[in-house]
């Protein structure tokens, strides 16, 4: 794991969803900000991020960019149960087992997001217990390195953000097998409520859920042959 300690990776966590968001003004301008926040290894490591971010191009140029780096490429897709289940049933059962985490840790998705989204996730691994978050990360490493890779294929400039979730696990990604092709069943599930804008992505509950399940991030397959991790 990365010299980043467990009690100092919340405000990683958090930084790293805000980079992974959707080009905003408001929060473009507060790159020096979010820099100072972190780590001085991690603000190595996610330089060349901050560069791409900080260049002196339009917001829509940079937005279009994001669009075309994240949601004209499914295999950049930003929801980790894509990478998993494909568009199968397993998938929406992942996400209601996922929100129920969520849910157990007193919070909930303000967002119209649903929650396998990769910055819900890391917002939410930024607000929980240190030991639960690194828990988290670790099941859900093997997608994320995934992900990872083929933005770097890609040369993507966010390939830098998951190397850096990479460090701060001691899981050994794992490779995964392709995710079934099937259609999704168009009405699973409602995620959370309806919501004016992105800020925030979460929203803290007065009360905590029970009985939640175990939250599938790889085939039953891989996860048997896979290296220990923590446990949702």
């Amino acid at each position: 794991m990365d010299t980043i300690t467990t009690s100092r990776a919340a405000p990683v966590y958090s930084v790293l969803s805000v980079l992974l968001g959707y080009p905003e003004r408001e929060w473009l301008d507060a790159l020096p900000e979010l820099s100072a926040a972190l780590p001085a290894e991690a603000r190595a490591r996610l330089a060349p991020l901050f560069a791409f971010l900080e260049q002196d191009a339009d917001l829509i140029d940079l937005q279009e960019q994001y669009v075309a780096i994240f949601d004209r490429r499914s295999a950049h897709s930003l929801h980790l149960f894509e990478h998993v289940h494909g568009e199968s049933r397993d998938r929406g059962q992942a996400m209601v087992d996922l929100r129920n985490e969520y849910l157990k840790h007193g919070l909930e998705p303000a967002t119209t997001e649903l929650p396998d989204y990769v910055p819900l996730f890391l917002e939410f691994l930024g607000q929980i217990p240190a030991q639960a978050a690194e828990d988290l990360l670790g099941d859900a490493i093997h997608v994320l390195a995934r992900l990872g890779d083929k933005l770097a294929e890609a040369d993507s400039p966010y390939a830098c953000l998951f190397a850096q979730l990479r460090t701060m696990t001691d899981v050994q990604p794992e490779v995964l097998p392709d995710p079934p092709e099937g259609d999704m069943e168009e009405t699973l599930v409602t995620f959370g409520p309806e919501a004016d804008g992105t800020e925030p992505l979460l929203m803290r509950r007065p009360g905590r859920g029970d009985g939640v399940q175990p939250i599938v991030f790889h085939p039953p397959r891989s996860r048997q042959a896979g290296p220990a991790g923590g446990q949702a």
